[in-house]
């Protein structure tokens, strides 16, 4: 499964808002989030029961992740879902302070 999210966001403001939506991530469904470098982290986890298991990179305004397919049935669902969060999380309109972590 491959997502291609555009964002006008500073990379350093990018990367903070992505940081926030890691914990989340983990507080509300026990999604684990893990940066494997500055531009880059590890999701693993289930929402719901559709297996959340892939990569977020942060490069020249665009969040692209590359995860695995969670088949047919639930593959809308979890693009969905992915970019529901991505389009809240780097809402230039939304300030910090009011992006949730639980």
């Amino acid at each position: 499964m491959e997502i291609d999210f555009p964002y006008v966001l500073a990379e350093d403001d990018a990367r903070s808002r992505l940081e926030i939506l890691g914990k989340y991530l983990q507080n509300k469904h026990g999604i684990k989030v893990s940066w494997v470098d500055p531009d880059r982290a590890r999701f693993s986890g289930k929402y719901l029961v559709v297996k959340i298991d892939g990569e977020l990179t942060l490069r020249n305004g665009r969040a692209q992740f590359r995860g695995e397919d969670p088949g047919f049935l639930w593959r809308g669902r979890a693009k969905d879902y992915i970019e529901s969060k991505l389009a809240k999380y780097l809402d230039p309109k939304v300030t910090v302070a009011d992006l949730p972590t639980s």
